[in-house]
């Protein structure tokens, strides 16, 4: 008798279970057709991309662009837009910056480079000097031992792993070449460095990117050299042809400037004080219009909220859609958010991030364990069709400093082979992105906030 009651009660559960699934494919199935045929982002991308351009913070651009997001968000539908006001650095390049090789024949080649993002520059006079090629900081540290790179300009040549399937594993493994590179040389002597782009394929554009010093160690100049150009340089030191290179950067720091993260809010009819958080950042470097870092992930965020509205989808939990400032040269806007959050009283419970450009979406990362996993992953067969997995490991820098108060963190995760062709580099414009994929994307994390504000975790 017992087990018949088990048998029936596990019947009844199954085909609640199954039906509610059913009607969250129709919801899933109509939110795709919404973004897929009138989806907003890419002409919010064009917008954004074309009129304002280059966003890095701090800048007009950025100022730019933070009034222009806020009324994106309004003409979304937001209940409520907030200005969250934070200081940033201001680094600006200055002039373009020059560079050359000086063969040993006495003839030049010019060298295409960017300075790297919160560097010094070198002064009007520029930096010439024989150049020391080194692959890793290994063999850094045993030719500094010997007083080899004492007054000279230290090349870093670490090319991004082409054995990594998934790039961004290559990125960070080759980026502490450009982010404490220059320190590292600095002790040694060092009067520059030379830092090979961190981009998957060769080409001719340098890629820029934020470093950091050391305090305790000299400041000395630091620029990104193409792939190219770094393949060409690299040849030059091994045939003994290269005699020195000369650079010249302009760059320099000013004092923090205010800005502000833009906030569009989307309140929740039924736990209106638990937060799920969707966002992208706004800022981008100075050397293109930033539209695939992060610009896609800015618009995708605000199709979200267009998206719940045009279908008349009350959330049941509060969404924040968020265009965070700062996360390329300093992570401030993501620090003052969960600084905010911490205050309010309110339970950020989700949060995703898209920051991978773009492209096609390949799966949703989660990071969920024991019973969130278990009441989350079921409906990963709802985003099958879509071609959308659910993945291990989620989140992304701006999120992050929200992790420290229990916040389940996520990420949307697109193809990312022919990111790092366009990543920093001034390729970085509206026309590398397709529509398609772009609004593909908005679907995959709308849907995903639709899971968690209907169910909770």
């Amino acid at each position: 008798m017992k087990n018949s009651i088990l048998i029936a009660a596990m019947t009844i559960i199954a085909g609640s279970l199954h039906a509610q699934t059913a009607d969250d494919s129709i919801v899933l199935r109509k939110m795709a057709n919404e973004i897929l045929s009138h989806g907003g982002a890419y002409e919010n991308l064009r917008a954004l991309t074309k009129q304002v351009g280059p966003r890095l913070s701090g800048s007009a651009g950025a100022e730019k662009a933070v009034m222009v997001t806020a009324k994106m968000l309004k003409d979304a539908g937001a209940d409520t837009v907030i200005l969250q006001e934070c200081m940033v650095p201001h680094w600006v390049r200055g002039e373009k910056e020059s560079a050359k090789l000086i063969l040993a024949d006495g003839k030049e080649r010019i060298l295409r480079i960017a300075a790297l993002g919160n560097a010094i520059g070198t002064g009007p006079k520029g930096v010439k000097a024989e150049v020391v090629e080194v692959r890793d900081f290994k063999e850094l540290d045993q030719l500094g031992a010997t007083g080899a790179i004492k007054g000279k300009i230290v090349f870093y040549n670490h090319p991004m792993d082409p054995t990594f399937v998934k790039t961004f594993f290559a990125y960070g493994e080759a980026g502490p070449y450009r982010h404490v590179g220059a320190s590292r040389a600095a002790k040694y002597g060092a009067v520059g460095t030379i830092v090979r782009s961190l981009a998957s394929n060769l080409d001719d554009h340098p890629h820029t990117g934020a470093m950091n010093y050391i305090d305790s160690l000299p400041k000395i100049p630091a620029v990104a050299i193409s792939t190219n150009d770094a393949e060409y340089l690299s040849g030059a030191l091994k045939n003994k042809t290269a005699k020195q290179v000369y650079f010249r950067s302009n760059c320099e720091m000013l004092p923090d400037a205010k800005s502000y993260n833009v906030i569009g809010v989307l309140r929740g009819s039924e736990f209106p004080n638990e937060v799920l958080t969707v966002g992208g950042h706004l800022d981008s470097w100075d050397l293109a219009e930033g539209a695939h870092d992060d610009g896609t992930g800015c618009t995708q965020s605000i199709e979200v909220i267009r998206a719940f509205k045009a279908l008349g989808i009350r959330p049941k939990r509060t969404i924040h859609a968020v265009m965070f400032m700062n996360e390329e040269n300093g992570g401030r806007g993501g620090d003052k958010y969960a600084e905010e959050a911490k205050k309010d009283g309110k339970k950020y419970l989700f949060a995703i991030e898209s920051d991978a450009g773009g492209f096609v979406p390949r799966a949703l990362g989660l990071s969920v364990r024991g019973e969130q996993k278990a009441k989350l992953w079921p409906y990963e067969r709802l985003f099958k069709s879509y071609d959308i997995a659910f993945g291990e490991g989620g989140g992304g820098s701006d999120i992050g400093p929200l992790a420290s108060a229990g916040t389940i963190m996520a990420s949307m995760n697109p193809d990312s082979q022919r990111y790092f062709d366009v990543h920093h580099a001034e390729t970085d414009v509206f026309e590398a992105v397709s529509r398609r994929e772009l609004h593909l994307g908005a679907f995959a994390m709308a849907g995903i906030l639709y899971i968690v504000s209907e169910y909770g975790l």
